[in-house]
């Protein structure tokens, strides 16, 4: 048998809040269920019945209602997660800033400009910073620095005898018949 849980009275001001949560369209969809939870249960619907209508395991309502209870509207919001904390010192994040903001044939490297597998490769090898492809772009992300995910054709090219080298550009598409 589910023990039982009780809500205890919500302000006015909780109210408020938790009713606007409940109809939002712009916050978080856990967010607004939560807040549904509380307004729900607070209605006077029971707890089973709050599961049903939402979709949701009985003890997910028990938990919810619990924390609300505890702390009030933050006890909506998510925990801080526990995980390993960031691996990477500011000297090294420094290097990677300064890597990526750093033209390649500066550095006698042999391209004219960085993917991030090359800025990978660089950090490894060159500066030995063991860092993966998606945290280099994070870190990139929060300097405010956009990524370019290719390299495009326009300006210097690295082989000047390019063009030579290619040839004549074909037609891709043949001429139509002329009409007579």
């Amino acid at each position: 048998m589910p023990t039982k849980v009780h809500l205890r009275e919500l302000t006015a001001g909780e109210r408020t809040a938790v009713e606007k949560l409940a109809r939002s369209r712009t916050e978080k969809a856990r967010l607004v269920e939560r807040a549904q939870i509380v307004l729900a249960h607070a209605d006077g619907t029971r707890p089973s019945h709050v599961a049903r209508q939402l979709r949701i395991s009985r003890p997910k309502v028990s938990l919810r209602l619990k924390r609300f209870n505890a702390h009030g509207l933050s006890g909506l919001h998510d925990d801080a997660r526990s995980g390993r904390p960031a691996t990477y010192l500011s000297d090294q994040i420094r290097e990677v800033i300064t890597a990526a903001l750093t033209k390649p044939q500066e550095l006698e490297l042999p391209f004219a400009s960085w993917t991030l597998d090359r800025l990978e490769a660089y950090l490894n090898e060159q500066k030995g910073i063991p860092i993966k492809p998606s945290r280099i772009d994070e870190i990139l992300s929060a300097e405010g620095l956009r990524w370019r995910q290719q390299e495009t054709w326009f300006g210097e090219r690295l082989d000047p005898e390019f063009a030579e080298q290619r040839g004549a550009s074909k037609r891709s598409t043949p001429q139509r018949p002329s009409e007579v």
